[in-house]
């Protein structure tokens, strides 16, 4: 139940709590680890699972792919030449895995764990979402099994929190509602969905190809599986589809039948498209390529000149600062909580306050009038429109005519002339060509998405904060989206993606 909150009891609540989070090298992770070290510097112990051999590997990892990051900038100016000795005694690096059992830990860590932890926040995903098959399992499913039997033995344990998607609820329409995925559930009629039995399919394929000794054939393979098993179950692509099974899991292990003795308030946080950070501590920073970023980008370099989007339909942002503060809200809204039940939060501004496609499009065009890229000739690039296609059969149609047919008769062109000039063209359209048509195959489902997302639990936790947040917002209707856009977010992703 969430009671009366302000921003001083969140931030007290993490005063000598010790927090293990999982995915902190990732854009997310690293902002949740920024929040906590900076408004609350008395926490305990921040313990941060990475992928490592060892010891020294795991630090090195922290220091390079987390701390030091322009991110921690602010941090740093307040500690000073004390920052590095209080990252020191705050954050504990450990070389883990979340692909094995006890996330690959020796036991004296697990002993130490489980006698310590107060919090577990899992942000571990695999986000790609042509991912291989056995790799997403291993990621967003067992490791959300192996985490949660770590959470059942640890005995001061006051909150599990989990970050999904909102996009595990596939392609539809209408209002999607804040509830937990039922074991089993697909979005496809007459199917149901078993965890077991995917891992056995996944094991016993993967078999077979590494007995064919050939591992491009087998990587190809395994990505294929999981695109194939997704859209069989009625999910668009691999990662929201085990995704979708993480939750599952969550509930198996610590909310149904055995998982009830254990009494762990479970929060779910459903982001919708996390974009750059909007107000602190570094505004517009972004790691990676997110969804509607791969747009920005195809834009900037004047390599998508048409694309498979509604501009009329709601594209659902949230920025990382935002989601963040959210996540750390619904944890001490839930802490020490007694329900058997899962509380899922949508993280999302479909419903709160919408942006249409249009926004993005006309702060990008905005922008690179105004600031024109410079090509590697050092002659601006002009800046042209984009054309728009509302259905896949029209985007398709035009695709064939202005791409698959001039690509067809410049290769033929090649072969019979031999003329270098046909090859080189050639080999740019089919550049371009390749690239739209990845990116409509991936992120054309969320182009054309056209559901909204119901925020009612959201929305009883920012009505639940007795004093208006300076600190921890969490109501996207203080962001203006154009200014937001035009001034934050496609300079940051200017500035920390394309031009890294």
């Amino acid at each position: 139940m969430v009671g009366t909150m302000d921003e001083a009891r969140i931030i007290e609540y993490f005063k000598n709590k010790s927090i293990l989070i999982t995915g902190s090298t990732g854009f997310l992770g690293k902002i949740l680890v920024e929040k906590i070290l900076r408004v609350q510097p008395d926490v305990r112990k921040i313990y941060l699972p990475v992928r490592a051999v060892d010891a020294a590997t795991a630090k090195q990892r922290m220091q390079t792919e987390v701390i030091g990051k322009e991110l921690f900038g602010l941090l740093k100016e307040q500690h000073g030449k004390g920052f590095q000795s209080f990252i020191d005694e705050k954050i504990v690096p450990l070389a883990a895995d979340m692909m094995h059992q006890n996330l690959g830990l020796e036991e004296s860590t697990l002993q130490e764990l489980a006698k310590d932890l107060n919090i577990i926040v899992n942000g571990a995903a695999t986000t790609n979402f042509y991912e291989r098959y056995d790799v997403a399992l291993g990621v967003n499913v067992m490791g959300v099994k192996y985490l949660c039997q770590l959470a059942k033995k640890c005995a001061n344990l006051e909150v599990f929190l989990h970050v999904s998607t909102a996009y595990v609820c596939g392609e539809r329409s209408g209002v999607v509602q804040e509830r937990a995925l039922r074991e089993g559930e697909t979005l496809r009629e007459g199917t149901y969905l078993d965890i077991e039995t995917e891992l056995r399919l996944v094991g016993e394929q993967r078999q077979q190809l590494e007995d064919a000794g050939d591992a491009k054939a087998e990587r190809k393979a395994m990505k294929d599986l999981g695109l194939a098993r997704a859209r069989h179950f009625g999910w668009p692509n691999t990662y929201v589809f085990t995704k979708a099974m993480g939750e599952m899991m969550l509930q198996e292990q610590l909310v149904a039948g055995a998982g009830r003795r254990h009494g762990i308030p479970v929060v779910i946080a459903r982001p919708s498209i996390i974009t750059s950070v909007h107000r602190d501590p570094l505004p517009g920073w972004i790691e990676g390529t997110r969804t509607i970023d791969a747009i920005i980008i195809g834009y900037a370099k004047q390599s998508l000149s048409c694309f498979l989007a509604d501009l009329d339909l709601i594209m659902d942002v949230v920025p990382g600062d935002l989601v963040v503060n959210a996540m750390m809200a619904a944890m001490v809204a839930h802490s020490r909580g007694s329900s058997s039940e899962m509380a899922v939060y949508h993280v999302t501004s479909s419903m709160r306050h919408p942006a249409a496609y249009a926004v993005l499009y006309r702060t990008g065009w905005r922008y690179f009038l105004e600031n024109p890229r410079v090509g590697k000739d050092g002659v601006a690039v002009r800046t042209r429109p984009v054309y728009f296609f509302r259905t896949i059969a029209s985007f398709r149609a035009f695709m064939a005519v202005a791409y698959a047919l001039p690509l067809q008769l410049l290769r033929l062109l090649s072969l019979l002339c031999f003329g270098l000039l046909f090859a080189r063209r050639y080999a740019d359209l089919s550049r371009k060509y390749s690239f739209v048509m990845q990116l409509v195959d991936l992120y054309g489902p969320f182009a054309l998405f056209k559901a909204c997302f119901d925020d009612l639990n959201m929305e009883k936790l920012r009505l639940s904060m007795a004093t208006p947040p300076s600190v921890f917002n969490l109501d996207p209707k203080n962001i203006d989206w154009d200014d937001y856009f035009y001034r934050i977010h496609i300079p940051g992703v200017m500035k920390y993606v394309l031009n890294k």
